[in-house]
């Protein structure tokens, strides 16, 4: 017994159009599909995938197919491949654009350096003591190494505009990034370098910069999310009197894989992260100044959180508790394995946290829990704006 039929769903539908053919007998249901579309973007409903009620099999009622519909030799497939099928064009629904193939890593083995280091108001001092972090987390074999948010100056709305630097004109304006780029090709490693107060004409940002093995800046990120918060009898602080917030997320290979870059407040928003995930990263790096109201209770507990959910790898570094300073950071510089397991981490005062990253476990757990192939994109998307318009 067999119905056939040129299906036309709504515009707003994912499944789009499709012809479909059931064959059925009590012995061995299965589907016969001929697609009207390019399989590309071919999608199969639920319903087609159970028995169809007996009014369906009525013999004497035939769906005649669209003259539209596209001749080509029906596929049968049983209905656990049906299923498969389903479930695969699911998941690649769920993120817009589809999401990248992991990349292989250049390297799969590496040592990473998280310099969780005291910052003073006196700038230079500040400079050259972070230098020497960089040095001696290369010399404990470190190839990439992450520095802190806001490390070259106090953390306040006061000391932002005091202490920045016009990156964009070059390192003669910006001794915080001289320093970082002949670090790394001296060195040669790889450096998140935290971040600092950027000017940019009449505006400030929170920048991250990213240098790689021959001093080159080959990334720069600013803050997505401003720290606007207020916790009465806490804390309350707002970026926003003084910084504007950036307006791209930033993934940048490296030598050391594709890493996305967030700051501090970033790390709450767990869209970026999925985001950074889809594009294909291997590692994402916070540079965070959490303090003791929240670090306590969220600081870890959301490192654990995006690596879990994106099966990647997570570093955060923050600067080292100031008792005397006017914005206590939480401290607890950490790294979290792809199974959400804290690999290495500290307490509040400086330290530098030298730890090994394998890539491979990313695979491992990724195959145990195959997290991509089974996502529902028939019930819910991430759509990555910025790709999906440089299309």
């Amino acid at each position: 017994m067999t119905l056939s039929g040129c299906f036309f769903l709504p515009k707003q539908s994912p499944f789009y159009l499709f012809s479909l053919s059931y064959c059925y007998s009590s012995a061995a249901p299965s589907l016969i599909l001929r697609p009207s579309v390019p399989r590309s973007v071919l999608r199969l409903t639920t319903p087609f995938l159970h028995r169809p009620p007996s009014h369906h099999l009525n013999p004497k009622r035939t769906i005649k197919s669209s003259s539209t519909c596209l001749k080509s030799t029906p596929t049968t497939l049983s209905a656990a491949a049906a299923a498969s099928a389903a479930m695969a064009a699911f998941s690649e629904q769920a993120r817009v654009p589809p999401a990248l193939q992991l990349p292989t890593p250049p390297i799969t083995k590496f040592k990473i350096g998280l310099c969780q280091l005291a910052v003073t108001p006196d700038k230079e001092r500040n400079i050259l003591h972070a230098r020497t972090a960089i040095e001696e987390a290369a010399e404990k074999g470190a190839k990439l190494v992450v520095l802190p948010e806001i490390w070259n100056g106090p953390y306040s709305n006061d000391s932002f505009p005091v202490y920045a630097e016009d990156i964009g004109a070059g390192f003669d304006k910006s001794p915080s990034t001289a320093m970082l780029s002949e670090a790394a090709r001296l060195l040669k490693v790889t450096i998140i370098g935290g971040s600092i107060a950027e000017r940019d004409g009449d505006k400030l940002y929170n920048t991250c910069c990213v240098f790689d093995t021959d001093g080159n800046l080959i990334a720069k990120h600013r803050k997505i999310h401003l720290f606007d918060i207020d916790i009465p009898g806490k804390i309350s602080f707002k970026e926003s009197k003084t910084l504007t917030a950036g307006e791209s997320p930033t993934v940048v290979d490296t030598e050391v894989g594709r890493i996305g870059i967030g700051i501090c407040y970033d790390i709450r928003f767990q869209e970026l992260a999925i985001l950074y995930a889809a594009r294909g990263a291997h590692l994402i790096c916070y540079p965070g100044a959490f303090n003791t109201t929240t670090g306590p209770l969220h600081w870890e507990l959301l490192q654990r959180a995006r690596a879990t959910d994106n099966q990647l790898y997570v570093a955060t570094c923050s600067p080292a508790r100031d008792p005397g300073a006017g914005y206590q950071a939480w401290g607890h510089s950490t790294l979290v394995g792809p199974f959400g397991e804290v690999l290495a981490t500290t307490e509040h005062e400086e330290a530098i946290i030298v730890a090994e990253i394998d890539y491979s476990q990313t695979e491992l757990r990724r195959t145990n829990l195959p997290l991509e192939k089974q996502r529902r994109g028939d019930l819910y998307q991430l759509v990555d704006v910025h790709r999906l318009n440089s299309k």
